[in-house]
């Protein structure tokens, strides 16, 4: 368990020093979740136990990636038909603090209909239509990463936490939305003005480079793919109540029918053009290597799952705090390092539904802490891995710019929680 523990911290060290080392995030995510599973295999004590574990997790983590190509696509395949121009037309602000509060509770309200993930790869497409300077489109996407947090806590279908505590029953849909919208709406908003303060006065400075715009392409044509494809985004929560299927079904279900749709919409164009507004191309967009990257967190997280790591710390927890606002408040923080998924898998196991029934504090409370914690560091959540592969932030930059904000935010939350409970 020594071992693992360490070369997973070793890993993570070299992630956040990839600007230092010059050495790929992505290949590092890979080597130590491949190494880390090598590892567990051969120091187990039962090798098929480990190998079937090792495909369960596999197979979770497959899910995680189609529901992440999926959505990239669609986003995609919107931008390369000018679907966001759109978006440019509506928010005609120059001023930056204008833009920052306009996205960022825009971003709070989509994720909790849409999920944080999703909301954060649409709304890292629409910042690059705004923003040139790589700190000012880092700086906005820290606090997008915040607000898609804040947003997923207090829906029931806006995290995959809440998601897993609304399914096992440990929440119903009306007591998280009225305990936990408040605090995750202080969480974003105690931040937000803490910013305000810097961007005051701010402009921005220059038009966004745009990508050329295809002339064959209609204004109505462009609307019609931003209002499908936004729709078919919207459509996978809905998917999933009705088939009870996993969300990545639903995400490639959309994709599909976009597919379609874009085909017969396309079918009389040139060739060429055809090609290009096709998703065979748009595929070839993707950024691969963030794939990789989050295969890579994914297969080290459950390598030290399944050595008994998390189950080690949740009992140390237990056994040193006997309060569990102290043991939820850590394990939020926690999870900025490793991901929030087996850290609420195993408190649900470690406390049943006698100890806390349905709609108890503790699980309320709980889906706040594992929602939001995860912003404190730009690896702690898959909003925040997806939007460092997208504009490939720098670890060290986000601890150093972010980190204390979202930390104030956390904790703002929580105080507000305790208050009105």
């Amino acid at each position: 368990m020594l071992i693992t523990a360490l070369f997973f911290i070793a890993g993570y060290m070299l992630i956040a020093l990839e600007h230092v080392v010059k050495i790929d995030k992505a290949a590092t995510a890979l080597f130590i979740g491949v190494v880390l599973w090598v590892i567990v295999a051969h120091t187990g004590t039962d090798f098929s136990e480990t190998l079937m574990s090792l495909k369960e997790h596999f197979e979770e983590i497959a899910e995680i990636l189609f529901f992440l190509l999926g959505a990239m696509t669609i986003v995609e395949l919107i931008d390369i038909h000018n679907g966001f121009e759109i978006i440019l037309r509506v928010i005609k602000t120059r001023s930056m603090l204008v833009l920052l509060w306009v996205l960022c509770i825009l971003t709070f309200f989509l994720s909790a209909v849409l999920d944080n993930l999703t909301t954060t790869i649409v709304m890292m497409a629409i910042l690059r239509k705004f923003l040139t300077s790589k700190s000012d489109l880092w700086y906005f996407a820290g606090f997008i990463i915040i607000a898609a947090n804040a947003g997923g806590a207090w829906s029931p279908i806006g995290d995959v936490t809440t998601i897993m505590l609304w399914n096992g029953g440990q929440v119903s849909t009306n007591t998280i939305i009225t305990e936990v919208f408040l605090p995750s709406l202080v969480c974003l908003l105690v931040p937000l003005l803490i910013a305000s303060y810097q961007f005051k006065g701010k402009s921005i400075e220059a038009e966004v480079p745009s990508t050329p715009k295809i002339q064959q392409i209609s204004p109505k044509e462009s609307n019609f793919i931003l209002l499908l494809g936004v729709g078919l985004l919207l459509m996978v929560p809905v998917f999933k109540a009705i088939t009870h299927l996993p969300p990545f079904l639903g995400m490639l279900f959309s994709l599909c029918l976009l597919w379609l749709i874009t085909e017969i919409l396309h079918k009389n164009k040139p060739i060429e053009l055809k090609h290009h507004l096709s998703v065979a191309a748009t595929v070839q967009r993707i950024d691969t290597p963030s794939i990789l990257f989050f295969l890579g967190i994914l297969l080290a997280v459950a390598a030290i799952e399944t050595n008994g790591s998390l189950e080690f710390m949740g009992s140390a927890l237990e056994t040193t705090f006997k309060d569990f606002h102290i043991t939820n408040t850590l394990l939020g923080l926690l999870s900025s390092l490793i991901d929030n998924v087996p850290l609420v898998a195993g408190a649900m196991g470690m406390y049943s539904m006698e100890t806390f029934p349905q709609d108890h504090e503790f699980w309320t409370f709980l889906a706040y802490c594992a929602g939001t914690g995860g912003s404190v560091l730009v690896i702690g959540s898959a909003a925040g891995v997806a939007a460092m592969g997208i504009l490939k932030i720098d670890f060290l930059w986000y601890l150093r710019r972010i980190a204390w904000l979202a930390m104030i935010g956390y904790f703002s939350g929580i105080l507000v929680f305790i208050l009105i409970n």
